[in-house]
């Protein structure tokens, strides 16, 4: 599991580099697999190449009579592109995927269990702010699913 939350610097061709923990889990959990990276809302969202396919093996089963499941998927699966760490432990954000995220020079890289995600620090910031602004209704969005 991912765990944290890095800042990082984005290159001038678009590479960030993937926090050395994060990499540890990508080696010694999913063999060094490359990551697939995606449109998620506000920010990107990185999964090791087994948790998408995992991902792709249930969404091919929702009915295509369900136009706004569709539409979702549409969205996060047509912008997916496979991102191998290089020598240096980085992947290249495609220039697309950083103008969705607002991604320019600095990257928080926040952990999800079996993703992560790749978010601008402002619009971050501005989520956890969100998150904590009411934190009674988000305990219990989280309490339907056990936790």
């Amino acid at each position: 599991m991912f765990r944290g939350r890095y800042e990082h610097t984005i290159d001038r061709k678009g590479r960030i580099a993937i926090p050395a923990r994060f990499r540890e889990v990508l080696e010694q959990e999913y063999g060094g697999q490359p990551l697939i990276v995606t449109n998620l809302e506000k920010c990107l969202v990185a999964l090791p190449l087994p948790e998408w396919v995992r991902f792709e093996e249930r969404a091919v089963e929702i009915p295509t009579a369900d136009p706004k499941a569709q539409l979702w998927l549409r969205f996060f699966m047509s912008a997916a592109v496979e991102c191998p760490l290089d020598r240096q432990g980085r992947i290249l954000l495609p220039n697309n995927l950083r103008e969705h995220a607002a991604l320019d020079r600095t990257a928080m890289l926040s952990s999800m269990g079996r993703r992560f995600e790749i978010w601008s620090k402002d619009r971050l910031q501005q989520e956890l702010a969100r998150a904590q602004s009411e934190p009674d209704d988000h305990m219990a969005a989280l309490a339907k699913y056990g936790i």
